[in-house]
Parts: C-alpha cells; sequence; structure tokens
C-alpha cells in the first residue's frame, strides 16, 4: 500500500467524528480479548468433564501452549514494526508497544481458541470464530496492526488448532 496513513484516515474517519464509537471500539475490542481468554479454561474443564484425563484434554493444552510459544518466538525475531511506527498515524487504540507486529498473537490466540472449540462444539466454535474476525477488524481500527498482520494470526490459529483434528 503505497500510503497507508491515508487509508487508516478514511477508514477511521467516522471515528474521529463520534467519538462515542471510539470508547466502543476500545469497549469491543477489550471485551473480546477476555471473553476469549475466559473461553479457554471452560473449554477445557467441558473435556475434562467429557473425557476425564484423556488424549483429548492433553492435546488441546499441549498444541495451543507450544503454539502459542512458537508464534511469540518468532513474531519476536520477525519484529515487524506497527502501524503507528512506520506511519503518521494517531491510533484509535492506544498502545506504546514498539514492534512484534506480526503476527498478532491476540487475533492468533482467538482463531486457536475458537477453533478448537468449534472441533468439539460446531456451533459455539462458529460464533466464536465470526467474533475472533471481529476482533482482527478491531486489531486494524485500532492502528496497533496491519491487516496482514491480523490475516496472518487469524490463519496460523485455525492451523494451529487443526492440529487437534489430526492428533485426536
Amino acid at each position: 500500500m503505497s500510503d497507508y496513513a491515508s487509508w487508516y484516515e478514511g477508514l477511521t474517519a467516522i471515528f474521529r467524528k463520534h467519538p462515542r464509537l471510539i470508547t466502543a471500539l476500545r469497549l469491543v475490542t477489550r471485551v473480546l480479548t477476555y471473553l476469549m481468554y475466559a473461553v479457554y479454561p471452560l473449554f477445557l474443564l467441558s473435556l475434562l468433564l467429557r473425557f476425564s484425563w484423556g488424549n483429548e484434554l492433553a492435546l488441546a493444552v499441549i498444541i495451543p501452549g507450544a503454539a502459542f510459544v512458537i508464534l511469540s518466538l518468532v513474531r519476536k525475531k520477525l519484529n515487524r514494526p506497527r502501524p503507528y511506527e512506520v506511519w503518521n498515524i494517531q491510533p484509535l487504540l492506544v498502545k506504546d508497544t514498539k514492534g512484534q507486529s506480526m503476527p498478532s498473537r491476540h487475533t492468533f490466540s482467538a482463531s486457536l481458541i475458537s477453533g478448537c472449540v468449534w472441533i468439539y462444539y460446531t456451533r459455539l466454535g462458529a460464533l466464536l470464530l465470526v467474533l475472533s474476525m471481529l476482533l482482527a477488524l478491531c486489531r486494524v481500527l485500532g492502528g496497533v496492526h496491519f491487516p496482514r498482520d491480523v490475516i496472518v494470526g487469524y490463519l496460523l490459529g485455525l492451523v494451529s488448532a487443526s492440529l487437534l483434528l489430526i492428533f485426536a
């Protein structure tokens, strides 16, 4: 994209005209983030109750845990800058982090958790996958990630979750 700053300003113009929308964006981002992190232990508890201490539970801990660590190491190694570091933009989400933008760990985690849930609880998982997309959109609208960061994060989360299908 030749001028990300202009594109971002156009994308967020309505938010800047209506400050309540910025407040709503921040609230939705926070709620979706906490929701995903609350769903995961509940999901593990459901597997414990359903399968006892079987392979399903062990894999639902090991695969996401390993994927999260690997993704974190890759982010650190890539150390891609965030939009507000590269372009002269005023992000809607307040963040002063430098680098480690690619891939989005919020989006990765949300799609990974949602994908894991989808394997065992299809309807709930489908809803969570849509909410994960909404979180990805919020991260771009908020100015803390480029679209490629959230797309890659989302897809890597799905690929990681699909490992449960392979090994379970």
